[in-house]
């Protein structure tokens, strides 16, 4: 997990270029500036009142922090298991459509090799009967 973590937190900067290192430094040092009183009123901050010491502050930002890094890491994780899912769909979805393709082709192919034999098979008829007239007119002679 803690790989997903890293993974996470690194596609985290690269897309809005935000810093978890830097925002806990940032953190660090307001609580050592002696600045806790503004973190206590972030909603991040359980109120325990004053007497939460900002060392104690710090761990709990940091405890929240891999929390947060946990879940961000399974969202990314989620996200790229979706995006795979996706990629996959849109090749058998090609796949699909090209075969649809090769099939109304095939169709039309033999929708005219049809017609073409239905032709056939007309003159073909027609000649028959009018060898069969023939027939009928040389019998009478004979």
């Amino acid at each position: 997990s803690s790989k997903l973590s890293a993974d996470g937190v690194a596609v985290l900067e690269d897309c809005i270029g935000f810093s978890l290192t830097k925002t806990i430094s940032k953190v660090e040092e307001k609580l050592k500036k002696g600045s806790s009183r503004d973190c206590q009123d972030d909603d991040i901050i359980p109120s325990v009142g004053n007497e939460m010491e900002a060392e104690t502050h710090v761990r709990f930002l940091k405890a929240k922090l891999r929390v947060m890094q946990e879940d961000l890491a399974n969202v990314v994780f989620e996200c790229r298991k979706k995006d795979d899912e996706n990629q996959n769909l849109e090749t058998r979805l090609k796949d699909a459509e090209e075969e649809n393709t090769r099939l109304q082709r095939t169709i039309s192919w033999q929708q005219s090799q049809a017609e073409k034999y239905k032709m056939l098979s007309q003159e073909a008829n027609k000649r028959n009967e009018r060898l069969q007239q023939q027939v009928i007119t040389l019998e009478k002679v004979l």
